[in-house]
């Protein structure tokens, strides 16, 4: 393994490993920052409705208490 290093400059051989394990790291972050599940930056979007017809709500009616009587 030592005649190894006698070929290649061991700082230029560490330089070029660390370059291209950073350039990997990043080329994968992006690709997870483009998907929806694993983009932690936006979060995930919200899913998309089936129909485009909107229910409209039930009419609220509210029941009103009897005003209390004054007694002496």
């Amino acid at each position: 393994m030592w005649r190894l290093w006698l070929l290649f400059d061991p700082r230029r051989t560490l330089i070029a490993l660390f370059v291209f394990l950073f350039a990997l790291a990043l080329l994968i972050h992006f690709i997870l920052l483009s998907t929806d599940k694993y983009n932690w930056i936006e979060g995930q979007k919200a899913p998309k409705a089936k129909s485009s017809q909107v229910m409209p709500a039930a009419p609220v009616t509210t029941v009103q208490a009897p005003a209390p009587t004054a007694t002496q």
